[in-house]
């Protein structure tokens, strides 16, 4: 495992020599007398395309710059303009701002995240400019630029993965203005936000920009430190060969609020436990970290084709030690009411250390052409990727097997009325016992888009991908897998006017059995690491409107998602139990709205409707038990958890004067169920917030804003017997200055 990031390295390497080659073979010396042909970029604009708008046209999603309209797939677009009126500073509040995402909790970051019901984060599918991000850090915006949100199956662009779609972080990149930006947020519950977005022209082609944020806060007890800094330098900028080189580095050291537990009535989920308080000890901690370098070259043909290759290497690193709070009572509590200042809660250890070390490179083709008369948009690539990871899970120190009779606790208890009480219990962990695990993978690509006729373009496409993975566990047992996998993707799309989108498209996927920690080659998990890998479907019809004079876009898709061959397992238990096996689908609608409806007025609203969704085959046959008919883990026939009817979002803003703007939003999320318990059901939800900004000159502005307004109780991310409440009512002011 130690010798392959150094193959893959050089591979990268040679991509990027190879991209470098096509320069030096297209651009004549001066010893040869020719002159280096005038290259005019269309649709560049200078200044990020999202700054100042809720609406974006063009995206990299899909690879290549694309017109949003000739993606056939539902696409939700999180614009820097959103992001900072609403303050979504964590990128698990970008997530929560988007319809058809839940979480599962127990994870304590973006690892379980779904989307239409389907796991996201444990495949691998959050990506940063296109390349896949790791699992391990918590995220933080400080250095987006937008967050897209591409729905349904995506594995011909991107690989493995992407049942329920993908999400790509878009960085912000150095452009040609000087323009500076510092904002300071101070919040409720001692939150104090400093960053600082510096731009710099420094050469007629070149500019250097560098993001910045020290952020601080208490939280009532479950604190939070970050410190981000990511400096990017581009040069060639619009000209035939753009490069730069950007690092990127976000530490974050916390105390975490792992879970509250709740009380079943009548098998619905009732959170009992203020929001903002925190039972953990002085001592819990979870830090992490993401540190990372990317150096990308684009060679710029002839009408407007491209190639564009990108290498990156990073490590990402968690340290986990919190608190899993339970109700310490003999018998279940059923009454919300008995649970008061004096009931005892008991706190039980939770850790957990995991290292990845990336690798990767990536080298994409996009151009149009005319050939066999007709209009042809071709991509094509190559990509590389390598991960050598190391986990340790619940790495808690606690000694094997059940608590010792008459045996002091781990952990001191404490009561509902004592909230952070700064009790400390000293971390004796002893050296991490790692399983390690090196995935890697190449795959290849080509997709054409054929003009037919002037409104008709059909889209084919196909990847092959060659992925290998090997893992050896504590007991130093070792195990190895290898797939080829292919992955086609089919649309069509008819565009009468230059308003209107109307398509349909076919796409698969697949989750690899060999790539994340959760599978460990030691028994009785062997036999996931030998299942083939799960595939998946998604077929999609759905159109887009350009409105009020192209201000504003609109969106409506219907879809139907299948995931065949299933399984699922359950890494908090040493036997990796598998929960679902078999077949589950989801078929609903998407919604979509984004932009300015008038110059005073901008709207931004996500609903995704999912009024159909079964486990169609499951490995659960035992029947439930007669005192609990509806007890037990999910079955054939069920809806599966984490996978609402009903979920949505909505933004909006008015500008009252030349000086006042105001806002308002609301999400909601309909009553769900935990994943493994089919039993137990919370409730719907509805949050709001508001927004008022003041802004005193182009330099200086003042904005307001009050978030859950009604300080609304309710269990954001679920697992089985407890859950994450979501978070109180909260103030912020924030003070920017442009320069």
């Amino acid at each position: 495992m130690s010798g392959t990031p150094a193959v893959v390295l050089p591979l990268g390497a040679m991509m990027l020599a190879a991209s470098l080659g096509s320069w030096a073979q297209t651009a004549p010396t001066a010893s040869q007398g020719g002159t280096l042909p005038a290259v005019t970029v269309k649709d560049r604009a200078e200044v990020p395309q999202a700054k100042n708008k809720l609406r974006v046209t063009n995206s990299n999603v899909g690879k290549g710059n694309q017109e949003l309209r000739d993606i056939p797939q539902s696409l939700t677009v999180i614009t820097e303009r959103l992001i900072d009126d609403r303050n979504l500073d964590d990128f698990r509040e970008v997530l929560r701002s988007t319809a058809g995402v839940t979480f599962q909790a127990g994870e304590t970051g973006e690892e379980d995240v779904r989307l239409r019901g389907f796991s996201l984060g444990q495949a691998g599918d959050i990506y940063t400019d296109g390349l896949r991000d790791g699992t391990l850090y918590e995220r933080d915006t400080f250095n987006n630029d937008r967050i897209e949100i591409l729905k349904g199956s995506a594995s011909m662009l991107l690989g493995k993965g992407s049942t329920g779609g993908i999400v790509n972080q878009v960085s912000k990149q150095p452009f040609l203005m000087n323009q500076n930006e510092v904002t300071y947020t101070l919040g409720t519950g001692q939150e104090h936000r400093l960053t600082g977005d510096f731009n710099i022209h420094t050469g007629e082609s070149a500019a250097f920009r560098i993001n910045a944020v020290v952020h601080n806060a208490e939280n009532y007890g479950a604190r939070q430190r970050k410190l981000g800094l990511a400096p990017t330098y581009r040069w060639g900028i619009g000209t035939r060969d753009e490069f730069s080189v950007g690092l990127y580095q976000l530490e974050v050291n916390g105390r975490p609020l792992y879970n509250h537990p709740w009380v079943s009535v009548n098998d619905r989920i009732v959170p009992v436990l203020p929001a903002r308080n925190y039972y953990g000890l002085a001592s819990d901690h979870m830090d992490t970290s993401a540190r990372n370098a990317t150096l990308s070259h684009v060679h710029r043909l002839d009408h407007d084709a491209e190639v564009r290759t990108q290498l990156r290497h990073g490590r990402f690193e968690r340290d986990l030690w919190a608190s899993v709070i339970r109700l310490d009572t003999l018998a279940p509590i059923t009454d919300p009411g008995r649970v008061n200042g004096a009931t005892l809660l008991s706190r039980s250890p939770k850790g957990r250390i995991g290292i990845s070390d990336t690798t990767q490179a990536t080298s994409d083709y996009s151009g149009k052409f005319k050939w066999g008369g007709r209009q042809h948009h071709l991509m094509a690539g190559v990509d590389l990727y390598q991960e050598d990871g190391r986990r340790a899970n619940n790495f808690t120190g606690a000694p094997p097997g059940p608590p010792v009779p008459g045996a002091p606790p781990i952990r001191p208890g404490t009561s509902v009325g004592s909230p952070d009480d700064g009790a400390f219990v000293n971390d004796a962990r002893r050296a991490p016992p790692f399983n390690t695990f090196d995935a890697r993978n190449i795959g290849l690509y080509a997709q054409d888009m054929v003009s037919i006729t002037p409104t008709v373009k059909l889209l084919a496409g196909l990847r092959f991908d060659r992925f290998n993975a090997s893992y050896t566990d504590v007991a130093g047992i070792s195990n190895s897998r290898g797939d080829n996998l292919w992955s086609p993707r089919l649309g069509a799309l008819y565009q009468p006017d230059a308003v209107s989108s109307y398509y349909a498209s076919f796409g698969t996927s697949y989750n690899t059995t060999g790539d994340t920690y959760q599978f460990t080659p030691g028994a009785p998990s062997s036999r996931a690491i030998n299942t083939p890998p799960e595939k998946s479907r998604n077929f999609e019809v759905g159109a887009k409107w350009e409105l009020s004079d192209k201000r504003a876009s609109l969106g409506v898709a219907a879809f139907y998602s299948e995931k065949y061959n299933e399984r699922n397992t359950d890494p908090d238990t040493a036997a990796m139990q598998e929960l679902l096996s078999g077949k589950r689908h989801a078929a609903g609608m998407e919604f979509n709205l984004a932009g300015r409806f008038n110059p005073k007025w901008e709207v931004f609203f996500n609903h995704t409707w999912v009024p159909q969704a079964k486990i169609d085959e499951s490995n659960v046959t035992a029947p439930p038990p007669p005192s609990n008919p509806k007890g037990g883990a999910q079955r054939k026939g069920d809806r599966p958890g984490l996978t609402p009817k009903h979920s949505g979002s909505l933004w909006t803003t008015y500008r009252l004067t030349p000086q006042l703007r105001v806002g308002g939003g609301l999400n909601y999320r309909g009553e769900q169920q935990p994943e493994g318990s089919r039993n137990m059901t919370a409730d719907s939800f509805v949050t709001a917030d508001l927004m008022a900004e003041y802004t005193f000159s182009q330099t200086w502005s003042l904005k307001l804003n009050v978030t859950n307004i009604t300080d609304k109780l309710y269990a954001d991310s679920l697992y089985r017997g407890f859950h994450v409440p979501g978070a109180p009512r909260a103030v912020q002011v924030t003070a920017k200055a442009m320069f």
